[in-house]
């Protein structure tokens, strides 16, 4: 029945480093899982990765891929968790940044929660664009010629973003309804 589902066949790629937010990486890479969406872990680094309880260490991660094996072309979308220490060294990273530029250019849908939304701020994607986060990053966005709004979910054509581990129900239920969207989308262009 895997093809029965919203999005079989949709390869996402999750972009994180060490002390990410644990849920804010294991609540939406379930939910789209169990919509039928391949995830796949992609770090600057290989081995594994730390997760975090806000401030306290959690579990382990192995990483599927790292930034140096990853092409952005062979992925459907992106998700970027958050948690302040590893959106603050993610967005300093080149080859993450080209990374989500990439996946901009090609219009593919990017979810993004929490601290997240750093990683594009430094990638030069904010400009004209409408999103939340965390409420420390809503200078960071504004700055960079974005909107903020403080609300559980807010989507802006291929973007989708929410604020903190709270809104991850809500969250999931936007980014899979965006990625389906774009699945279905592409699906048509394919059939044509």
């Amino acid at each position: 029945m895997a093809d029965n589902k919203l999005l079989a066949g949709m390869k996402v790629a999750i972009l994180v480093t060490d002390d990410f937010e644990q849920v804010e990486l294991t609540g939406p890479k379930k939910a789209l899982e169990e919509a039928g969406a391949q995830t796949t872990i992609i770090s600057p680094h290989s081995g594994q990765i730390q997760g975090m309880n806000h401030d306290e260490k959690a579990e382990r991660f192995n990483v599927d891929l790292t930034l140096d094996q990853a092409n952005p072309d062979d992925f459907d979308a992106v998700h970027l968790p958050g948690g302040a220490l590893n959106a603050d060294s993610l967005r300093m990273e080149p080859k993450a940044q080209e990374f989500v530029r990439r996946i901009e250019a090609a219009n593919k849908p990017i979810a993004v929660i929490c601290h997240g939304p750093w990683l594009l701020v430094s990638a030069g994607l904010v400009q004209g664009r409408t999103l939340t986060s965390y409420y420390t990053l809503q200078d960071d966005i504004r700055n960079a010629g974005g909107r903020w709004w403080d609300l559980p979910l807010v989507q802006d054509d291929n973007w989708v973003s929410s604020r903190f581990p709270q809104d991850i129900p809500i969250f999931n239920e936007g980014m899979i309804d965006l990625f389906s969207q774009y699945q279905e989308m592409k699906q048509k262009e394919e059939a044509a």
